[in-house]
This record gives structure tokens, C-alpha cells and sequence, in this order.
């Protein structure tokens, strides 16, 4: 069995497993924007295939697309060209002082930041990169989804989809490390062509709504909205019209944060 990251290393095989096809990620982030009178320079920090970017960036925006991922960079600027695409890393980057109005960062990339050193390196990096006022929305897990719960831990999750002719199969397990405050991810990829099996592992920082809005706070921003839902990932999902809930029990987290101490 061989060991890499599948989806990243080939992202027609990403969008073919996670398809979005009516941009609900996108369509959410704008309305945020919108809603909170955000200015029109985005950074989509985590871009990935660059499908939000370009979903911004038609609705208007002067976006930036970054990503640690020179596949997934590479894969953005032919399929959703629009938005600048550069190659940057969540846990410290430097785009310019105050060159955006905000600061979007989608599908639980935040909680790629594993430890409380790259955290701050993050939020430190958006505060260099936001103008004054500038907005984070990011959308993630919810670690206190897990308090008490296991119903996501007790059976492994097995998907199965057709792409270019071939079928694939995952096996995905999540377990929790507690010392770690980590969500843990083994995924086991098998073809119907007769390659052999790929294992894919990856971790979550499991935050807690509370522990999220204190490193806001100590970073300079001040907390606009943070709820579980509605948004692109809840069941049911956001659509338009559709406002914040006041909860923050469910397994997504949504935060709207504005700057309001500058770097």
C-alpha cells in the first residue's frame, strides 16, 4: 500500500468526489461579503481548485487564489481561470500589508493549522494582509460537535464514485487524539482497474467555538457571527435568504470576524 494525499495530488479526481456544481460554497462566502460590506479584494487562503475563487471573482471580486498545492495551483488557472493564483502556506504568509478587504478561508483548510504556533502564525498573517476593517469568514469542523459524540467515530465511512471510467472506493476513519486536540483522518483509496490500494492520512485541529473566539480577540479581530449553520456543508444546506443561526452545537462552524486592530 503506498501513502500520499490522492485527492490533492489530482484534483479532476477532487471536484469528481466533492462536486459542487451550484458553487453553494461560493454563493455562501459572497453573501458574507455582502452582508458585512466586505471591500472588493479577496484572498481565498486554502483556494484548492479554485472554484470559489473563480465564483468571487465573477461575482465581481478582485480575487486571490492561494495554495500550498502546485497541482491544485496548476489545475486552478486552466480550469477556473480569473482570480490570481500564487503559491503560499496558511501558516505564515506575507501577500502585502492591508492588500486585502478580506480574508476567506473555506472547507476546514484553517484546521490545517495543527498547533497553537501555527495558528497564530495564520491569524498573525491575516492581520498583516488585511486593510483596516478587513473581514475573516472561514468555514471548518466544530470540536465541540464531538463532545459527548461518536456517531462520526464508531463506523468507518465508505463512499464509492465513477470517474473517467474507472470506479473508486474509499474507506475513511476518523479517530480522535485528545492529547493532540486533533481529528484524525486514514483514508483507504481501491480501484476497480487493479492499481494498488493508497492511503491517505490527514489531521483536524479541533477547535471549540469559545477557544476560536478568544484567539480572534487576541489576534484584533472582533466576532461578527460564529454558528453552525446554515452553510454550504450543513444538512439542510444555507441558500439564499437563509441567516445565521445563534448555535454552535452542530458539525460545521461558520465565523465572520472584522479587524479592528491592525498590524
Amino acid at each position: 500500500m503506498t501513502t500520499t494525499n490522492l485527492l490533492t495530488d489530482n484534483p479532476e479526481l477532487y471536484e469528481a468526489r466533492f462536486p459542487d456544481p451550484e458553487r453553494l460554497a461560493g454563493r455562501w462566502t459572497e453573501d458574507c461579503l455582502r452582508r458585512y460590506d466586505a471591500g472588493p479584494r479577496v484572498l481565498d487562503m486554502g483556494c484548492g481548485t479554485g472554484r470559489d475563487a473563480a465564483h468571487l471573482h465573477h461575482a465581481g471580486r478582485r480575487v486571490t487564489g492561494a495554495d500550498l498545492s502546485e497541482a491544485m495551483l496548476g489545475y486552478a488557472r486552466t480550469h477556473h481561470p480569473g482570480p490570481a493564483y500564487v503559491r503560499a502556506d496558511l501558516h505564515g504568509f506575507d501577500l502585502g500589508r492591508g492588500a486585502f478587504d478580506a480574508v476567506v478561508c473555506l472547507d476546514s483548510a484553517l484546521l490545517y493549522c495543527h498547533t497553537n504556533d501555527q495558528l497564530d502564525g495564520f491569524l498573525t498573517s491575516c492581520r498583516h494582509a488585511l486593510a483596516p476593517g478587513g473581514l475573516l469568514v472561514a468555514e471548518m469542523r466544530n470540536g465541540a460537535y464531538f463532545l459527548g459524540r461518536t456517531d462520526l467515530l464508531d463506523t468507518p465511512k465508505v463512499n464509492s464514485f465513477t470517474w473517467q471510467g474507472t470506479e473508486y472506493r474509499s474507506t475513511t476513519t476518523l479517530t480522535v487524539d485528545r492529547t493532540a486536540q486533533l481529528l484524525r483522518r486514514v483514508r483507504t483509496w481501491t480501484a476497480d482497474e487493479g492499481s494498488a490500494p493508497v492511503e491517505q492520512r490527514s489531521a483536524w485541529r479541533l477547535l471549540f467555538p469559545q477557544e476560536l473566539r478568544h484567539l480572534l480577540a487576541a489576534h484584533g479581530f472582533q466576532v461578527l457571527a460564529l454558528h453552525d449553520g446554515p452553510g454550504p456543508r450543513t444538512e439542510p444546506p444555507w441558500h439564499e435568504g437563509r441567516l445565521p443561526g445563534a448555535t454552535t452545537d452542530a458539525d460545521r462552524l461558520h465565523v465572520v470576524a472584522r479587524l479592528t486592530t491592525p498590524h
